[in-house]
């Protein structure tokens, strides 16, 4: 309750900050807004997979189910967020771009990346109980994690017309746009973990009850 209590206050400070307190972009003007949505998705998608891949580890080494559980619900929350990327970006680039698409590095192995791990989520649930098809798709949460360094790196390793916002060096924001951003990444952090809280607690529930079930059968 106070997880939900806090992250309620965290999300309305967060509108608060994007709406009143972030200055519009010079050049593009109040569209940009966008960007913090979009970029907090990213992150916290890529941030969701690198816990899908770790718990993949995990389950593999100890064949304890509870991993496959923390995995799945991190797949699952880490293709919410990329569906989210996937859909501010059209906005934005329909505005900057004069296109909802175009074949550029960064939204086709973004693209890649979120039918991937569609496929991860459908595997499971083909067969969630069975300890074949969760270690099949510990096997598969592995080599999927291959496609978040590409999409991360792919604006720097290719010509991109997506732009490169925060590098090494700086990070090309006014100081009211980089505390929103940090802001919107705290808020998105923690949405992440409670609804991990709350996926895995279900999913635990559910194997549970098909564990029951499948006792009373073989019974």
């Amino acid at each position: 309750m106070l997880l939900l209590i806090f992250l309620s206050l965290l999300v309305l400070t967060n509108l608060a900050l994007i709406g009143f307190y972030a200055p519009v972009e010079q050049t593009m003007g109040i569209v940009q807004k966008i960007f913090y949505y979009h970029l907090s998705s990213a992150w916290l998608g890529m941030v969701a997979f690198v816990v899908v891949f770790g718990a993949s580890i995990c389950f593999l080494r100890t064949r304890n189910i509870k991993w496959t559980i923390i995995a799945l619900a991190s797949a699952e929350l880490g293709t919410i967020f990329t569906t989210l990327v996937l859909i501010t970006g059209r906005l934005w680039a329909r505005s900057i771009w004069n296109t909802w698409w175009t074949w550029d590095p960064r939204l086709m192995t973004t693209l890649v990346m979120w039918f991937m791990y569609l496929a991860y989520i459908l595997l499971h649930h083909s067969g969630m109980v069975e300890e074949q098809t969760s270690r099949i798709a510990a096997i598969y949460g592995i080599i999927s994690f291959v496609n978040v360094p590409l999409v991360f790196f792919s604006i720097r390793w290719w010509r991109s017309l997506h732009p490169v916002l925060i590098t090494t060096s700086s990070s090309g924001l006014s100081s009211e746009m980089l505390i929103t951003l940090l802001v919107s990444l705290f808020t998105f952090l923690v949405l992440y973990v409670t609804l991990m809280r709350i996926r895995v607690r279900i999913l635990t529930l559910q194997q549970q009850i098909l564990s029951i079930s499948h006792r009373r059968r073989r019974g």
